[in-house]
């Protein structure tokens, strides 16, 4: 059955538009609220969020409709989107609830649920809860309305867990890092975090103001780190996005390392020292081919996925693997999180350079990666990957690659956009062919 207002990563779309509304927002904390009314104890829901202007509006919205239906609110501020996985889990919450639309810009806005235990809803939940939005509340008796409250601690409590990840004999004295938080939900943990463990920490992108989250800093703009790192002389630089669930690294040069050469790092140091689970790591149709080939020269395997963080997280469950993640820097380290932490993952990273005692230009760049082109092209509605001229385009772009390269073509689960993506040992074929496809797609869309 397919889902009508869940993506890949919860519900997200442009704010005071829906489904981004106050009234839908109120319906989705009384239809997930209903769903988790199991048992009977004192139902509780943590909800987070990071610095976009609409988060207030979103929240008290959300407030309405959980405690509509009887259940009590716990609000921990703009945090991160793994501490609020973290503080369900470990307040024994019902829910977590992260308002964010994680790297899109302020305009936009999400809903992310996580379940007791911590991890992102399945499909099966997803499913009841939005069959629930469809129907009339039950509204919960005004003696049994749920109360909502504030806990000052929440931060504290996320910073002491990330740093009980980073390996005890170790500290960051000496190591002068540039953090980046995206004027997003770590502004304040992630800086206070790298400084406890020892680092000159020099933080920017920590000045929200409802409209800045993602604006010319973070993961997906990292102009303005390359430039901080050089112009400091730090030993690397640290780029989270707006969630902070996503990582994304630049060298002592300025150079930028993504989540591929990332989790390669991550990997072979883990098999080094014996922490690799799995054989292995899982990763995404998106990770280049260059991370393959390294894995396999130093005996470890790549199990794909298709695209969504979720997915790489069920194949690791499922098949026992504790490092995976995205080539975007969504990193998910399972014996420390239960989903991506952009600075539980930076530990890692941090704790090889302070190990190893090399230069990150020196350290990060594990391997070489094939020419890859990612292209995305809007569209208004339909389904233009069905059209018969935009099928013949990809047969005809899979025949010229075959053999030297991979297409991975998809639609968004979080925008109305379909992505291209195109990678071979001939960077101007990769390039035809990306570009042959994209304006087939744009004659249909």
């Amino acid at each position: 059955m397919t889902r009508k207002f869940f993506g890949t990563d919860g519900i997200r779309g442009l704010t005071n538009q829906m489904p981004m509304t106050a009234a839908m927002a109120q319906k989705v904390g009384q239809a997930a609220g209903a769903h988790f009314l199991r048992g009977q104890h004192r139902h509780r829901v943590v909800v987070g969020k990071d610095t976009r202007l609409s988060g207030y509006m979103m929240e008290s919205a959300l407030i309405s409709g959980f405690t509509s239906v009887g259940m009590d609110v716990v609000m921990v501020g703009p945090m991160p989107t793994p501490a609020v996985a973290l503080l369900a889990r470990s307040m024994r919450a019902d829910l977590g609830v992260m308002i964010s639309a994680s790297h899109n810009p302020y305009q936009d806005n999400g809903i992310k649920l996580f379940g007791p235990d911590g991890y992102k809803l399945t499909d099966a939940d997803e499913l009841a809860i939005e069959a629930l939005l469809e129907a009339e509340p039950k509204l919960a008796p005004a003696s049994e309305i749920g109360r909502a409250r504030k806990i000052e601690d929440a931060r504290g409590r996320y910073i002491h867990a990330a740093k009980l990840t980073f390996p005890e004999h170790l500290r960051l004295d000496g190591v002068k890092v540039v953090v980046d938080c995206a004027n997003g939900a770590a502004y304040q943990v992630a800086p206070a975090a790298l400084w406890e463990l020892g680092a000159d920490v020099v933080a920017i992108g920590v000045s929200p103001n409802g409209l800045n989250i993602n604006d010319g800093c973070g993961s997906t703009d990292t102009a303005l780190l390359q430039r901080k790192v050089v112009e400091t002389g730090a030993d690397v630089g640290i780029a989270l996005d707006g969630d902070a669930d996503r990582l994304i690294v630049v060298d002592e040069t300025g150079r930028v390392v993504d989540g591929d050469q990332l989790m390669a790092l991550i990997a072979t140091g883990w098999k080094r020292h014996g922490l690799l689970h799995g054989g292995g790591i899982v990763a995404t149709v998106m990770s280049n081919l260059g991370l393959e080939r390294y894995l396999q020269s130093q005996d470890l395997t790549l199990e794909r996925t298709k695209v969504g963080d979720r997915y790489v997280l069920e194949t690791m469950r499922a098949k026992g693997f504790n490092v995976g993640g995205e080539q975007s820097g969504h990193i998910i380290l399972s014996d420390y999180a239960t989903t991506g932490d952009g600075l539980v993952a930076a530990l890692q990273v941090l704790a090889e350079l302070v190990v190893t005692g090399r230069a990150a230009s020196e350290l990060l760049h594990l391997f070489d990666p094939l020419p890859q082109l990612l292209k995305n092209v809007r569209f208004q509605g339909g389904a233009p990957l069905d059209t018969q001229p935009v099928q013949a385009a990809i047969a005809d772009a899979e025949a010229r690659l075959s053999g030297s390269g991979r297409l991975v073509i998809r639609k968004s689960g979080t925008e109305p956009l379909i992505r291209v993506m195109a990678e071979g040992e001939d960077e101007g074929l990769v390039a035809q062919v990306v570009d042959q496809i994209c304006e087939a797609v744009k004659a249909a869309a």
